[in-house]
């Protein structure tokens, strides 16, 4: 069981799911797809496997390792697993809060926000450098609680199955009931736009009440339509700068930067500078909100 990959199974569904959504998009929004965008999209895809392929054995010897000085012994009981799914897409959502708001993390992350077009090829841009950032660090709390590390990995990987079919613009609302538990495309548009009102929204992986308990929820509004990509968009279809790009930035920034700003370079937030020359996202967004209340002749005080 250790051995099970669930994501291995459902690359014929996603292959299959991302043709009908050219298809579709062929037809009713032909904007979605850009030929050079969706092959880099693949070459990610690809890239991000053999990466798991390569450290996925390393995370998991490590897991094993610290499995030994568990808290517990939970064992592998049925019930085991649906709270085990739902506590390993709680450390996902700290990950990926995380990932946004930590410039070490944001390196890795930034890759699957790198597409200016929104879908089901972009949820294959995976990171390749995920091991080397440490993403997997989230996780091991649970190890040490007493879950087995072989079943955080199925969690994990069933966790990114469900995220595959959010990637989209084809399906518009769903459900109340299901908006209000579940990530959908609409809540996981929003986490892809660079609009300043929706920047660093909606972190979750599967269920959406993360966002909504601790305050990071922004609904999808129909007036304003949504620009994807990343705040410094990269201009590029070059696969290795598109992998690599903000490593090089920090790697720029903390060798210009003043001693004791270097490592703030590496654990503030993504745009933070230490002599403010650019904007992090909550920068950006209190200027557009106050920017709306003068427009709305509301100044703040």
């Amino acid at each position: 069981m250790a051995d099970f990959n669930p994501t291995q199974y459902a690359v014929p569904l996603f292959v299959g799911l991302v043709l009908a959504e050219m298809l579709w998009a062929k037809r009713r929004r032909a904007s979605a797809y850009e030929p050079r965008d969706t092959a880099v999209s693949l070459a990610f895809g690809l890239g991000s496997t053999l990466a798991g392929v390569l450290f996925g054995g390393l995370v998991l010897a490590a897991s094993m390792w610290l499995y030994q000085f568990r808290l517990l012994d939970i064992g592998w009981q049925w019930w085991v697993w649906p709270i085990a799914f739902v506590l390993d897409d709680l450390a996902y959502y700290w990950f990926h809060r995380t990932a946004h708001r930590v410039r070490w993390f944001w390196a890795s992350h930034v890759n699957h926000h790198s597409s200016q077009h929104y879908n089901l090829s972009t949820a294959l841009r995976q990171t390749w450098t995920g091991f080397f950032a440490g993403s997997f660090l989230f996780r091991l709390p649970l190890v040490l609680i007493g879950f087995h590390p072989a079943m955080l990995a199925i969690c994990a990987g069933f966790n990114l199955i469900y995220q595959f079919w959010i990637h989209t613009e084809a399906i518009g609302r769903m459900p109340r009931w299901f908006e209000a538990v579940m990530n959908t495309p609409s809540h996981h548009r929003v986490h892809h736009a660079t609009n300043p009102r929706y920047l660093d929204r909606n972190y979750a992986g599967v269920f959406i009440i993360w966002d909504r308990w601790f305050g990071t929820f922004e609904p999808e509004v129909d007036d304003e339509p949504i620009r994807y990509g990343i705040v410094r968009q990269l201009g590029s279809f070059n696969l290795v700068w598109a992998v690599f790009h903000e490593w090089v930035g920090i790697a720029r920034d903390v060798a210009a930067a003043p001693w004791r700003h270097k490592l703030s370079y590496l654990w503030r937030e993504p745009g933070w500078s230490h002599d403010g020359s650019r904007e992090t996202s909550d920068m950006i967004r209190a200027r557009c909100a106050a920017q709306r209340q003068v427009a709305e002749g509301n100044p703040s005080p």
